[in-house]
């Protein structure tokens, strides 16, 4: 088994607190895949790159037209299994493509000998670092901590802090 390589991307707009948004993070495996290459249109299908699609059956459609005006259908069988090689070495690179059209962000990358292995290293770097909640999520004053008055919620209980001259 040799050494994987994976890049760890970051919705949008992820969730505050810091599990949920553990969880909402995809990693993409860089090199050759293999079921891009075989079932290329699924693949794409399956893994909503509606564009990248798009731009496969324009290309499956070019190939097939040329080929008949060119009298030379026989080489059609061959051009579409270098279409599906070619989809296989660039599954990664399409797919980041696809998740940074849509505003997700890369926060890192990782090296393990699986992908379990990888997600164990990013997390165990990766958690440490973050706060339980984002600082922007504590309130709707960009990340200031509530004010006095401010009700909080402990242990199923309501408790509303004391304010001076009451």
């Amino acid at each position: 088994m040799g050494i994987s390589v994976y890049t760890v991307y970051e919705p949008p707009d992820a969730p505050a607190d810091r599990l949920d948004r553990a969880e909402s993070h995809v990693l993409i495996k860089e090199g050759f895949s293999w079921a891009a290459a075989l079932l290329a249109p699924f693949w794409l299908l399956a893994h909503g790159m509606w564009i990248v699609l798009a731009g496969y059956v324009v290309a499956v459609i070019v190939i097939q037209v040329a080929l008949a005006l060119l009298g030379l259908g026989q080489l059609g069988s061959l051009l579409m299994v270098a279409l599906h090689v070619l989809v296989g070495f660039e599954a990664d690179v399409l797919r980041r493509w696809t998740l940074e059209r849509k505003g997700w962000r890369m926060i890192g990358s990782v090296v393990g000998r699986s992908m379990a292995e990888c997600e164990r290293r990013f997390f165990n770097a990766w958690l440490k670092d973050e706060p339980y909640i984002r600082a922007d999520a504590l309130s709707a004053h960009g990340g200031s901590l509530p004010l006095a008055g401010a009700a909080e919620r402990r242990q199923g209980r309501w408790r509303f802090p004391l304010t001076r001259g009451s």
